[in-house]
């Protein structure tokens, strides 16, 4: 326990009341008995101790006295009635001499009555018994707390002490009322309220009298006066009063008023607003103008808010105080409720009832007092304090039942709304959050910001003016900014003020503030104020903190007397920590209510019980340490009550707190330590997760409360690079704690607020902050104010980049102070002061800091009022200022966009004003310059302005004066200027109102204007747009056509650009008669020649007819012209024919393109694209282009005519005028019905058509008749090439020359033939001698039709294909196909499919086929069918091959079906897929082949492709009986399956392949096996045996090694990817002993360990005919290749070598050298990934150079570096095809040294270098590769330079079809490199160019290459720097480029 401090005692009666120690022992330790305390007493009284009360007064909620009279009632002595009579004598003398204390406790205890009646008692001691008696009425609870006040705060002698606390102060005393009688419970209502004015019955319940008009006015004036009066007693006093003995020290400054919300005009003397203008947003206002009485159609609610401690209910108090002195005159009577009062509610009340029980009753009339109010509303005001802590939800029409009865709430809502005492000002305080919805829209929202630095100042001054401490308290104040922000709090800036005056006197100056650097701190020392010697009264702040911590977690803020202990009330009402008032819960019901002065303060005492109670664990410490959010949800009714609560407890967490925390709990440092751990510890948690804007502003004011460094730092670590706070309030101390998190961070961050009401001097909070590089505000409440806070915060923000403040009201006086600032922000590169108030001189201001900035690329200034002579200024600005690159003004948007100068690190040390070095003059000479102007209400003045300011300038890259008002004259002034204004780009005048006649003088600047590229002008659509080209090369270089061509590629994806130039002058009603002059206009400016390619555009006109026929004539006067669009221009056939005669008449005229209905007419050149090289034209080369003898492409012509009724006359018409036009020529028709007769006419016309090359006819409905018309085309016009009838809609004829014709295709998809049309169809055929192709497919011809066909084919000479899929035949057609076979001798293969491919398809040859291939699948064969195909197949004696694939044919069918099979002689393959052949054992399916009729020569089994392939060889052949009993004799054959094994040793004999793929032979007891091996033993002719990717045990494996040991004649050998055990493969090896024949051994991923691999050596060392050895993958290492290499020198027959993935090393590479000079037949070796370094290498390049018949080289994945390549490179094989060293760390100089040596190599067709370092040594040739067919350098570090070269070598490989470059450097210029190859590569299928750095500038280039003709079918872009609409646009003109991930290539057929 704490030990009592001794000090001297003050016992002089005028001293200020005084706590003793002993009195402090016993408030706050337990009393179990009298004698205790009094022994305790005892003890203490020697050492005299005191303690010096402080006053401690907090603003707040203080408590109001009802003003009432008291009634003399006799009273008999209380101390008759409690026995204690002495005792009574002795207090009521001690209380007589201070009856001015005894006067506050009774306001304190009755809040609600009035003391004046008891006053007027002369006798002072008759008062003191009148008093004490009404103290005692009031029950238990009261009167002890009463005692403990009397003991604690007055000097009272020890003898009264004790018994005073023993018998009155305890819980069992004497004094205790029920020992009287009674409880507080029942106590009377007139003994509660005893002495109160109002009447003891409620407004309700009262008689009503009727009174006079005269009595009325009468009792409303006494009632009123009343108010007045009860007013100034209430709250007079309390804020000014002279007996207060502390009223000096609490100055009343008035907080910053914002308008958050109005709509009405202000017009006051003192306001921020004056005049009739509206109050905006962020408006600061004065007390006074919220009831400004001429503001008569104001609104009539007003919401006050503001934050916890701003100090709103202070000024509402304040308000009532004023008008109690008559300063609100205009209202006669004011009304303050209190919503924590109202909650307390248990009845609904009426509005009479509101005002007059709860509030002040009238004397009598309280109807006429009430209708007076009514009558005279306009002039009465209520005021609500609290609405935030309103319980009851309410809505807007919501006002109360069928007698007005109602909650408070909707009391509330009724006044709002204007139902109730409509009329009336309502005003209610709130803090932000979510209010009800019952306020009215219109309600008038102001914000309270609390103190700015000048009224901090202000009240320090006013609250130290009586004392000497004036300057120095001022003086702390400004050496501190932390307690600087915090006393912007005025709650806080009162404690902060009683903390100096405690602690200046005992410390030097700047010490002070060292004890207050946190908000909690503040309160701290507050408490410790109360013990300014350190004996804390513990037990009692523990129980305050009690009541407190109950309060919060029950949502209570008013407390009686029962739920706070006497001595907590004493001590609470002692210290100013409690306050009281009258509590009204229903109609005669009233009770004293008690609450913490300030809601803060309940929350700091729960705080410290919750952190140094012993009672509350850390787990439950811990919970209530959270982050509450700002932002209130729509299910909460309220704010919640413990917003601070958890910054409390982190500022008790701080290192600091720690000995007042033990004092407190009476613990060691490692009890309070651990708690404070836990804290912190959740906290930490907190910084790292991802938290939402308000959150983060509560972490940061709880981690700052903590003063704990690392906490600090990880939280600004944790931050997120980007943090927004959006739509919640924000102070000053909120953005000091952040700006105190963010000092910790070491990364940059930005800030975005965005819709948050902010204080206007919150700003200063951020200086400091270096660490911000965004900083952005956007809120109509940012004014003057804000901005030159703002100011000073900018000059310490080094590192800031971007600077936003739009939204605001900054004004001249503001923005003079960002201009200031903003020199000291060097790396600001874009600013944005848009949508505030600025005008003319403030932009100008703005815009002459441009060139303090060096780094700024933008100035946003959108938004303000700016007149055109500033625009002007501006555009001057723009044109001096160097780094200004765009000026963009329209309407309200302003902005200036820069780029920063190079030599930035230079300028940021020069002065503004220093001439500019000769480099910055031409930098800003070769500068371009955007300039838009547009909707600014120009005039020609301005435009003449305008452009003598832009003639000294740089270049102009774009100049848009669009929607101004220049007219005819200033868009001639403009349009003669662009030549000398040097314009690159663009000038657009549209909607300037141009007339008809100001066109012709915009059209004469093609005569004087070179540079012109496109003039557009739609009088219409108000459009004048003039587009500009650069100059060509010659002119201004290299680097200027680049960047001409990145302006041209910007424009997509939403048109790609055009080199032609182009006029179109659309949509201005131009006419036949205009044309004339137009045309004249255009020969000037084309006969100049610099527009030979010209566009011409004049759709949207009213040409008609008249005007096609004229412009016919009048086009050959133009010259050539890239196009002319003609589109709707009211045309018909005739103007089509007119048209169509230019075609012989004019050579540019390539293509013409007519849709009549839709009016779309395009007359098209043949030079399309840009020459990316030389910037000229390239020709425009389609897809049907064609070569003429000279080997150069011919572009042909096309005809298009579209939508447009085709008559036979027509057509002849049509016809006759084509027949003079040059071709080729492409002419495509759509009509929606083209009749028999016009076909015939069409078809008729086409020999006279001898350049036709393309007929088409699209979209067209023609009969069923046309077929035959069309087949007979070829009867008619000998050089038809190919016809193909689609649906009767879609029919092509392709025609050639008839020296050139052969192989002629025609078609008839979809036209409904069936079977009566087959014979007509064939006779017409039958005409064409050289058929190639005839499709016939998806029609009706069906089986019958299918053999009708089949019957007449022999009289059609078709050679290549016939397909007749989708014409629905059945398993009759498939079998009839195999008997009618034989009898068509040139089919060679036929293949039918049944399934849902629907597939049936012939083929020819030109010659007899002597075998033929039949494929049937999906057909469903029955076993009826079976039968009739061996019957089929038997006769077709040719039919050499039969797939059956999935045809449901079952095991015992086809059995059947080799049974059945019998044929005199030949040989046939059966291949049968089937699932059951998957699934199948090895076992049945030998089984089944021994069902063959003939002899089986070969077997294959592969299990997952379910396939059975069966070669059977006719007749039969049986051997001889003595034979076959010999070699049966060596077989063990068991009784088990002896005569299976018989039967296929048979049917078997002659067997000399036998293939088995991915079969399991472990799975039927060694059955298979066991066969097999039975069958091995017998095959005295097998040459061939695979058994890969299969399953075979160790046991198996020693039969098959058996079996295979008898087969001496094998040839090959394949036991490949199966995964064998050692053993295993040792049998399988012990069977190659002897095996001399062998030319093929496979045994690849085999395990050959060191006794396998001995074995396998010593049989290959006798297999001296051995070509084809792999063993891939068999683990075989350095020393095996040692063994192996010895083995080969024998096999001097060898050709192909395979040892991948082996690891051989160096070591065994250098064996393999030493023997490889000995194998003079190789010609194919892999080495591949075998870990090989340089030293094996050299060997092997040595050894290589000697294989003369070398084909194929593969090397890749091993180190083998530049020492290998250029050995290789000394002398290649001559035969080399095929080079692979992929990852071989070759670099530039081997891989240049392999070029040199490749090139001119006759016979290479691939190349791998991928995955190399080639860099600048990428081979190039200059010879060629001939035969080069692949190329592959993924991976290689290719760059654009390189490229170039590479490229060209591609040109010297004319056979290369794939290219493989991914993964490289690869940009534009590379891209542009393969564009320019692209067409010359004829054979080229595949470019690979995936992750490279090709831009949409590349790609579109890639585009113009394949647009030349180029056969490409693909071109892989993926991940390379092209966004995907570009991708997309890309892709819908180029289906060939691919941007998937996946690879969509198309797949040879």
């Amino acid at each position: 326990m704490p030990q009592p401090c001794s000090t001297h005692a003050h016992s002089t009666a005028s001293s200020a009341p005084r706590t003793r120690t002993v009195i402090s022992s016993l408030c706050t330790h337990a009393r179990p008995s009298p004698f205790s305390s009094a022994a305790r007493l005892h003890r203490c009284c020697a050492n005299n101790s005191r303690y010096i009360n402080n006053d401690w007064i907090l603003s707040g909620r203080t408590s109001y006295i009802c003003g009432s009279f008291l009634r003399q009632v006799p009273m008999d002595p209380v101390g008759i009635q409690l026995g204690t009579g002495n005792l009574w004598s002795c207090l009521v003398n001690l209380l007589s001499k201070d009856p001015k204390w005894l006067s506050d406790k009774m306001s304190f205890f009755f809040p609600n009555m009035d003391l004046g009646s008891q006053n007027e008692v002369s006798d002072p001691e008759q008062r003191v018994i009148l008093q004490l008696r009404e103290l005692h009425s009031q029950g238990l609870d009261t009167w002890q707390s009463f005692i403990y006040c009397v003991c604690m705060e007055l000097d009272v002698p020890l003898d009264l002490e004790v018994p005073l606390l023993s018998i009155w102060g305890s819980e069992d005393g004497k004094g205790s009322p029920s020992r009287l009688g009674g409880s507080e419970e029942s106590q009377t209502e007139s003994q509660l309220h005893h002495g109160l004015k109002r009447p003891h019955q409620s407004y309700e319940s009262s008689p009503r009298r009727k009174q006079s008009r005269k009595q009325q006015l009468e009792l409303a004036k006494k009632y009123l006066q009343l108010l007045r009066t009860s007013a100034q007693q209430r709250y007079g006093d309390r804020l000014s009063g002279s007996e207060q003995p502390l009223a000096s020290h609490q100055p009343y400054i008035p907080p910053i008023l914002q308008w958050t919300r109005a709509t009405v005009p202000l017009d006051t003397q003192q306001g921020a607003v004056m005049g009739d203008i509206k109050a905006e947003d962020g408006t600061d206002v004065n007390i006074w103008d919220l009831f400004n009485p001429r503001t008569k159609k104001g609104p009539r609610v007003t919401v006050l808010l503001g934050t916890a401690g701003m100090g709103k209910t202070m000024l509402a108090h304040r308000l009532c105080q004023k008008w109690a002195e008559g300063q609100l005159e205009h209202f006669q009577a004011l009304f303050l409720f209190e919503f924590r009062q109202l909650n307390l509610l248990t009845s609904f009340l009426t509005l009479p009832q509101l005002l007059f029980d709860l509030y002040l009753s009238p004397e009598s009339g309280p109807d006429a007092v009430f209708q007076y109010l009514t009558d005279n509303a306009e002039r009465v005001l209520l005021v609500f304090d609290g609405l935030d802590e309103a319980l009851q939800p309410c809505s807007g029409g919501d006002t109360g039942g069928l007698e007005g009865l109602g909650p408070a709430l909707s009391l509330f809502s009724g006044l709002c709304d204007g139902t109730l005492l409509p009329g009336c000002r309502v005003m209610a305080t709130s803090r932000p959050g979510k209010l009800p919805p019952c306020l009215p829209a219109e309600a008038a929202m102001v914000q309270m910001w609390g103190f700015d630095s000048p009224r901090v100042e202000e009240y320090v001054s006013h609250f130290f003016s009586a004392q000497p401490s004036q300057e120095g308290a001022l003086a702390e104040l400004r050496v501190n900014r932390r307690l600087r922000s915090m006393c912007t709090v005025p709650a806080l800036c009162r404690i902060a003020c009683l903390c100096l005056r405690r602690l200046l006197p005992a410390r030097a100056q700047g010490q002070s503030v060292a004890l207050l650097p946190t908000v909690t701190q503040l309160y701290m020392q507050m408490v410790l104020g109360l013990s300014p010697h350190g004996c804390l009264p513990t037990t009692t702040l523990l129980g305050l903190g009690e009541v407190a911590r109950r309060g919060l977690e029950t949502g209570k803020v008013v407390f009686y007397a029962r739920d706070i202990p006497p001595s907590v009330m004493a001590f609470g009402a002692a210290h100013s920590l409690l306050s009281s008032f009258c509590v009204y819960t229903g109609p005669g019901h009233l009770q004293t209510g008690y609450a913490f002065t300030h809601l803060s303060l309940q929350e700091f005492f729960a705080a410290l019980y919750l952190m140094g109670s012993p009672e509350v664990d850390k787990d439950n410490l811990a919970h209530h340490v959270t982050l509450n959010s700002r932002w209130v949800l729509r299910t909460k009714a309220r704010v919640g009550l413990s917003d601070h609560l958890p910054t409390f407890l982190a500022g008790l967490a701080s290192r600091a707190c720690r000995p007042f925390l033990g004092q407190l709990a009476g613990r060691g440092e490692a009890w309070v330590g651990a708690r404070q751990a836990a804290v912190v510890q959740v906290l930490r948690k907190l910084a790292t997760r991802k938290l939402t804007g308000p959150k983060v502003i509560e972490l940061c004011r709880c981690v700052d409360e903590t003063q704990e460094p690392e906490l600090v730092r990880l939280a600004a670590q944790s931050l997120r690079y980007e943090l927004s706070f959006h739509n919640f309030p924000l102070t000053r101390a909120d953005l000091t704690s952040l700006t105190n998190v963010l000092q910790r961070r070491e990364g940059p961050i930005h800030l975005d607020f965005e819709g948050c009401p902010l204080e206007p001097h919150c700003p200063e909070a951020l200086v400091g902050c270096g660490q911000v590089e965004h900083l952005s505000f956007k809120s109509r409440k940012c004014g003057d104010a804000f901005a030159e806070a703002l100011s000073r915060s900018l000059q310490t923000m080094g590192r800031l980049q971007k600077l936003g403040l739009a939204g605001s009201k900054i004004t001249a006086q503001g923005i003079r102070h960002l201009v200031k600032a903003l020199p000291f922000c060097p790396q600001l590169e874009e600013v944005s002061f848009q949508d505030n108030q600025l005008k003319d001189q403030e932009v100008l201001n703005v815009a002459e800091v441009l060139p303090c900035l060096p780094r700024l690329r933008r100035l946003d200034l959108s938004g303000n009022n700016v007149s055109v002579s500033t625009l002007l200024c501006l555009a001057k600005v723009a044109v001096s200022c160097p780094t200004v690159r765009t000026l963009q003004v329209r309407e309200a948007d302003l902005i200036f966009l820069l780029s920063p100068r190079a030599e930035t690190a230079v300028e940021l040390q020069r002065a503004p004003d220093l001439q500019e070095s000769d480099s910055q003059r031409k930098g800003a000479q070769s500068r371009s310059l955007t300039l838009r102007l547009q909707k600014c209400q120009l005039q020609v003045h301005d435009a003449e302005a305008l452009i003598a300011l832009l003639l000294g300038g740089p270049c102009l890259e774009e100049v848009d004066l669009s929607g101004n008002q220049l007219e005819d004259e200033g868009c001639r002034l403009m349009a003669e200027a662009a030549l000398q204004l040097r314009i690159t780009r663009k000038l657009d005048l549209s909607d300037n109102g141009l007339s008809v006649a100001g066109l012709r003088c915009v059209l004469s600047t093609l005569s004087t204007c070179r540079t012109l590229a496109e003039l557009h002008i739609s009088l219409l659509d108000k459009a004048v747009v003039l587009t500009f080209a650069q100059k060509t090369e010659e002119q201004e270089g290299p680097q200027k056509s680049a960047a001409f061509l990145d302006s041209l590629v910007s424009q997509m994806p939403s048109e790609l650009p055009l080199s032609s130039h182009r006029i179109r002058l659309t949509r201005c009603g131009f006419q036949a008669r205009h044309l004339q002059q137009l045309c004249k206009a255009l020969e000037g400016s084309c006969h100049l020649g610099h527009l030979c390619h010209l566009q011409l555009d004049f759709s949207g006109n009213a040409l008609g007819d008249e005007g096609a026929a004229l412009l016919a004539r009048l086009l050959p006067g133009l010259g050539a012209l890239q196009s002319l669009d003609l589109s709707g221009n009211g045309f018909s056939l005739d103007a089509v024919l007119a048209l169509a005669r230019c075609f012989s008449a004019l050579q540019w005229l390539f293509h013409l393109d007519v849709s009549l209905d839709s009016q779309r007419v395009l007359l098209t050149g043949a030079r399309r694209g840009r020459d990316i090289r030389a910037g000229g034209f390239l020709p425009d080369i389609p897809a049907g282009a064609e070569f003429s003898g000279s080997g150069q492409r011919c572009a042909p012509r096309s005809f298009c005519l579209r939508e447009c009724q085709l008559e036979p006359l027509s057509l002849t018409r049509l016809c006759a005028t084509l027949e003079q036009c040059p071709g080729p020529l492409a002419v495509q028709l759509s009509s929606a019905v083209l009749s028999d007769q016009s076909l015939e006419t069409l078809l008729h016309c086409l020999p006279r058509l001898r350049h036709l090359s393309l007929l088409q006819l699209s979209e067209t409905g023609l009969s069923a008749k046309s077929p035959f018309l069309l087949a007979d085309v070829f009867s008619l016009c000998p050089w038809v090439q190919k016809l193909d009838l689609r649906s009767l809609r879609h029919a092509t004829l392709h025609f050639t020359s008839s020296r050139e014709r052969e192989g002629v295709c025609c078609g008839f998809t979809g036209c409904g033939l069936s079977r009566e049309h087959v014979a007509s169809l064939c006779r017409l055929l039958s005409k064409c001698d050289d058929l190639s192709q005839l499709d016939l497919s998806a029609n009706l011809l069906g089986d019958d039709g299918l053999r009708c066909l089949l019957e007449c084919l022999p009289q059609v000479p078709v050679s290549g294909s016939l397909d007749l899929s989708h014409n629905s035949i059945s398993q009759e057609s498939a079998l009839r196909l195999v008997e009618t076979l034989p009898a068509c001798p040139r089919v060679r293969e036929a293949s039918v499919n049944l399934g849902s491919e629907q597939s049936c398809r012939i083929h020819f040859s030109k010659q007899e086929e002597a075998g033929k291939t039949l494929r049937l699948s999906e057909c469903s064969f029955g076993p009826e069918h079976v039968p009739r195909l061996a019957t089929g197949l038997s006769q077709s004696l040719q039919l050499t091959e039969l797939a059956l694939t999935r045809c449901c044919l079952d095991q015992k069918q086809l059995m059947v079906l080799l049974s059945l099979l019998r044929r005199p002689a030949g040989q046939l393959c059966l291949r049968v897929e089937e699932p059951w052949v998957g699934r199948a054992r090895v076992l049945a399916l030998l089984e089944v082949c021994t069902q063959a009729s003939g002899n089986i020569t070969e077997i294959s089994i592969s299990g997952t492709q379910q396939q059975l392939c069966v070669q059977l060889g006719f007749p039969h052949q049986e051997e001889n009986p003595e034979a076959v009993a010999l070699r049966l004799a060596h077989c063990d054959l068991g009784t088990h399956h002896s005569l299976l094994a018989r039967q296929l040793t048979e049917t078997c004999a002659r067997l000399r392949q036998l293939s088995l793929s991915q079969v399991s032979l472990c799975d039927d007891d060694d059955a298979s096996v066991l066969l097999l091996r039975s069958l091995l033993l017998s095959l005295s002719e097998l040459k061939k045996f695979r058994l890969t990717s299969s399953c075979v045990n160790t046991k198996g494996l020693t039969h098959l090694a058996s079996g295979l040991s008898r087969c001496h004649h094998l040839e090959e050998l394949d036991l490949s990817n199966n995964q064998f055990f050692e053993e295993g493969t040792k049998a399988l090896l012990q069977a190659l002993e002897g095996k001399r024949s062998l030319k093929t051994l496979d045994l690849s991923h085999l395990p050959l360990g060191g006794s396998a691999l001995a074995m396998l050596t010593q049989g290959l060392s006798h297999m001296t005919l051995l070509q084809r050895l792999r063993l891939s993958r068999n683990s075989i290492g350095d020393l095996g290749c040692c063994h192996l290499s010895e083995a080969l020198r024998t096999a001097t027959s060898l050709e192909e070598l395979g040892l991948s993935h082996n690891q051989i090393g160096d070591a065994g590479a250098q064996h393999l050298a030493a023997i490889l000079p000995g194998l003079p037949e190789l010609r194919k070796i892999d080495l591949s990934a075998n870990d090989i370094g340089p030293a094996g290498g050299v060997q092997l390049a040595k050894s290589l150079t000697l294989c003369r018949h070398l084909e194929e080289l593969m090397l890749g994945r091993n180190a083998l570096g530049d020492p290998t390549a250029l050995g290789l490179a000394q002398e290649l094989p001559q035969h080399l095809r095929v080079l692979h060293l992929p990852s071989c760390h070759l670099g530039p100089e081997g891989a240049l040294s392999l070029g040199q040596a490749l090139d001119g190599c006759p016979h290479l067709e691939e190349i791998s270098l991928a995955e190399n370092s080639l860099a600048e040594g990428v081979p190039h040739f200059c010879k060629g590769l001939p035969l080069l067919r692949q190329m592959d350098l993924v991976s290689c570090k290719i760059d654009n330079q390189t490229a170039k070269l590479l490229a060209a070598s591609f040109l010297l490989c004319p056979a290369l079809e794939v290219i493989l470059l991914s993964w490289n450097l690869l940009g534009d210029e590379a891209a542009a490199e393969l564009a320019r190859v692209l067409p010359q590569m004829g054979r080229l299928k595949r470019v690979d160019l995936e992750k490279n750095q090709i831009t949409a500038r590349g790609a579109w280039l890639l585009v113009e290459g394949l647009a030349q003709g180029s056969g490409i079918q693909v071109i892989r872009l993926w991940n390379n720097p092209i966004p995907a609409d570009v991708a997309q646009c890309l892709r819908s003109q180029e289906p060939r480029l691919d941007f998937a991930f996946f690879d969509k290539a198309p797949q040879n057929t």
